[in-house]
């Protein structure tokens, strides 16, 4: 297990920021990984882990403990039951599937990140979501100090959270099992609209998963949202905000916001969720309130090609980041009475 003393983390990350660790250790097995858990919490020091670093904003002063970099391997397909190694990249495990000709997570294609990161946040885009096939999860419970093995039923699965990450510092994701479908080398029904229009195609048919995938990440790209190291549009942890859910009373005063500020013919976007409450899109509001593609002076701006991304244009600091993401909330707030919650997890600092 490679061990490194005052190490930065901002290379470790999508954003590029953030000061440095402690030590760093980087685990290429689960045994080490285990065994650097226990090392941690035996010794009452701190512990970050650090997958694919696409969902982590660091403060600048770094972080005072250890930080435990997961680069374990191991993709497993049998039939259509699938199991990752934590540490694997997945945008390239959702490519292989496909290449294989299996369905369920093509449309996830472009996410950055590692495969262990993804039942914690339930990572889901374009119609999927990762609790819609994973069947369980192989973690480390820090409580118990045993390898514990947890059915979906179990992982308390819903928007963008999970057991996982309710908490936080009790599970350290080993493995992820999958049950993708056969058939035929086609997708899953589309679900989203917009990968149906740009295929031509009616919402709930399949096409082909391999076209899905394609179409997927060349809509990704356009937003920015597939990573390139020579585009600073990437330089960011994909969508920094929640689409918020908004129960009767509160979707009832947003609207009335809305007809104040814009006028009575505009409808926000709508989602029911099937239990009286209402999905809204965080982009449609932060760009109605007035913060546009690109907006900033500084060196953490809003994204080029899609409102609802920060970026580092080169040069910014943790603290420029939240200063643009606290401008924000505090915007939209004002305009709409809607408060905006961070999707990536903040290390140090907060909103």
């Amino acid at each position: 297990m490679q061990e490194l003393h005052d190490a930065p983390l901002a290379p470790l990350t999508t954003f590029r920021l953030g000061g440095p660790a402690t030590r760093l250790l980087t685990a290429t097995t689960d045994a080490e990984v285990v065994a650097a858990v226990r090392e941690a919490d035996a010794s009452g020091t701190p512990l970050l882990v650090i997958g694919g670093g696409s969902n982590l904003v660091i403060g600048d002063k770094g972080f005072d403990g250890t930080a435990l970099r997961i680069a374990t391997e191991g993709f497993t397909l049998s039939g259509t039951s699938l199991e990752l190694a934590a540490g694997e990249t997945w945008t390239d495990a959702v490519a292989r599937t496909v290449e294989a000709g299996l369905a369920g997570i093509e449309c996830l294609a472009g996410i950055p990140g590692s495969a262990g990161a993804t039942p914690i946040q339930n990572v889901g885009a374009y119609g999927q979501e990762v609790s819609s096939t994973i069947t369980e999860v192989v973690a480390y419970d820090r409580h118990t100090r045993e390898t514990v093995t947890i059915p979906n039923a179990e992982c308390s699965f819903s928007y963008r959270h999970s057991r996982f990450k309710a908490e936080p510092d009790r599970f350290v994701v080993l493995r992820v099992r999958f049950a993708l479908e056969e058939a035929g080398g086609l997708s899953a029904p589309l679900a989203y609209p917009e990968t149906a229009r740009a295929m031509g195609v009616e919402q709930g048919e399949r096409v082909p998963a391999s076209a899905a995938r394609e179409t997927v990440l060349k809509l990704r790209a356009g937003k920015g949202m597939v990573l390139d190291p020579e585009d600073h549009d990437t330089w960011s942890a994909g969508s920094f905000f929640t689409n918020p859910i908004l129960d009767a009373a509160a979707y009832g005063d947003f609207l009335a916001r809305v007809r104040e500020r814009l006028g009575p013919d505009v409808a926000p976007p709508a989602f029911p969720t099937g239990d009286g409450r209402t999905k809204t899109s965080a982009a449609w509001l932060i760009d109605r309130a007035g913060f546009t593609k690109g907006y900033g002076d500084g060196p953490a701006r809003i994204s080029t090609k899609h409102t609802l991304a920060l970026t580092n244009r080169g040069g910014a600091t943790t603290e420029d980041l939240l200063a643009l993401a606290r401008e924000v909330v505090a915007g939209v707030h004002a305009a709409f009475g809607v408060t905006l919650v961070n999707e990536p997890v903040t290390v140090g600092v907060s909103l």
